[in-house]
């Protein structure tokens, strides 16, 4: 009886190790950042150019909570119909949405220049902020949000973009806030732009 019950806590201890092990670890992140906290790192230095011509970087960001929207112009659907809910939602929230800042950033610098960017983001709500860089500082800022983009070869020597389609949201200290899906009920999403804007 003594040697089965020093077999089953040996077994449990076997087993909470393995599953203290797991819960240090996440997908997509360094294993050691995720022992310190529990959460997946999101936000770092970062340098873009906005549409307007106006240079943001994190540090111009502080202060004010953001959200973060990968994607490109020549998207044929989630993109641009991520833009328009969002400015849907926007007017819906009114002046309570002057209260962070929603950004786009494209993946495809090559095709999205700053004046393709411009125009682009007419068709919605003035207060999104489209943001491009080189290659190199677009590399940087994926790598920042632990998101991820792919050039997809299509027919006829074309591309088009795989990417992150999930939208970040980053509280005023620059701290990871939660994510948004689009496709979650109404009232859950503006929930959380109105907990996000500290209302």
């Amino acid at each position: 009886m003594k040697l089965f019950r020093i077999a089953v806590w040996t077994a449990i201890a076997l087993l909470c190790g393995i599953l203290i092990g797991f819960s240090g670890y996440l997908p997509g992140t360094n294993s050691k950042e995720a022992l310190g906290t529990g959460t997946a790192r999101f936000g770092g230095p970062f340098q873009l150019t906005a549409h307007s011509g106006e240079a943001i970087d994190n540090a111009t960001l502080a202060g004010k909570p953001y959200l973060v929207f990968f994607g490109f112009t020549h998207c044929p659907d989630i993109c641009p119909t991520t833009l328009f809910e969002l400015t849907d939602l926007m007017a819906e929230m009114g002046p309570l949405a002057d209260r962070f800042t929603p950004l786009f950033i494209t993946v495809d610098p090559e095709r999205d220049t700053q004046e393709v960017l411009a125009q682009y983001m007419t068709a919605f709500d003035q207060r999104i902020v489209a943001l491009r860089g080189n290659q190199a500082e677009t590399d940087a800022v994926v790598k920042a949000f632990a998101a991820y983009y792919r050039k997809v070869p299509i027919e006829g020597g074309r591309y088009t973009m795989d990417h992150t389609a999930g939208i970040i949201l980053m509280d005023a200290k620059g701290n990871f806030a939660g994510t948004l899906d689009i496709h979650e009920p109404r009232d859950t999403v503006l929930a959380k732009l109105r907990r996000l804007a500290g209302a």
